[in-house]
């Protein structure tokens, strides 16, 4: 039986190597969960229990499995040290799971601290328009390996968004589009379909307009469609792979 633990820092990178010098590949938020492969110093060798994504963490704060009962639905949530908004202690980025143990007034508390009510749904909660959400990472800098207000690349801000109204999503655009099976023609394209160029990805807002977290222009934008097929193709000589429907 695997043993899963459960990461209790807001954001935690993950490394391809045992080493600080090596490259960010992922990143794990506040109550993602995962296994230990092996300890190699201050090392260990993870695979995370939301995507089955392998990498290096640091030992660092974890704890023992603790199966979350709600998420953050919003873009960066206050932590306060009281059931009130006297003292901030931290912030948690939006699908950060938590395990309520008291509700008082408009906060719930858990481990880390206390947190108003209205910046969390329920583990269960799910929307019918998948991407409702994705706008809010709008100009949030664009980060390899990153899934946080912090800093977010493409991939992550397509598995976030689908991981929120718990649909799983492979990490990595590659295995997304192995994943995804119900191709779209270009010319039929709508709104809250995925676009996938090699090594890219973007989610249609509409038939004239998309978003992507972008690395030429280093943040999440959101852009005139056929200009950004023209773009790509121009800058990258990349055509579309493929248009998938979840």
């Amino acid at each position: 039986m695997i043993e899963y633990y459960t990461n209790k820092i807001s954001v935690l990178n993950i490394y391809k190597k045992p080493s600080k010098k090596s490259e960010v590949v992922s990143q794990m938020i506040y109550g993602d969960s995962f296994s230990i492969f092996k300890r190699k110093g201050q090392w260990m060798k993870i695979k995370t229990k939301e995507d089955n994504y392998e990498g290096y963490i640091q030992n660092r704060k974890y704890v023992k499995y603790l199966r979350p009962t709600h998420k953050i639905h919003v873009l960066k949530a206050k932590v306060y040290k009281f059931p009130n908004k006297l003292k901030k202690i931290n912030e948690l980025s939006f699908n950060s799971k938590l395990k309520v143990t008291e509700n008082k007034n408009k906060y719930f508390k858990f481990a880390k601290g206390w947190i108003n009510k209205n910046q969390v749904k329920h583990i269960s909660y799910k929307e019918k328009n998948l991407f409702k959400r994705i706008s809010i990472f709008k100009n949030i800098r664009y980060k390899w390996g990153g899934k946080s207000f912090k800093g977010i690349d493409c991939s992550a801000l397509v598995q976030i968004c689908l991981n929120f109204n718990n649909i799983y999503c492979p990490r990595d655009t590659r295995d997304q589009i192995k994943y995804f099976k119900k191709n779209i023609k270009l010319k039929n394209i709508k709104k809250n379909n995925i676009i996938y160029w090699k090594g890219h990805v973007a989610v249609a807002l509409s038939s004239k307009k998309l978003i992507h977290a972008y690395g030429p222009l280093k943040k999440t934008v959101i852009m005139d469609l056929q200009q950004t097929i023209d773009r790509i193709k121009n800058t990258a000589n990349l055509n579309i792979l493929k248009i998938k429907k979840i």
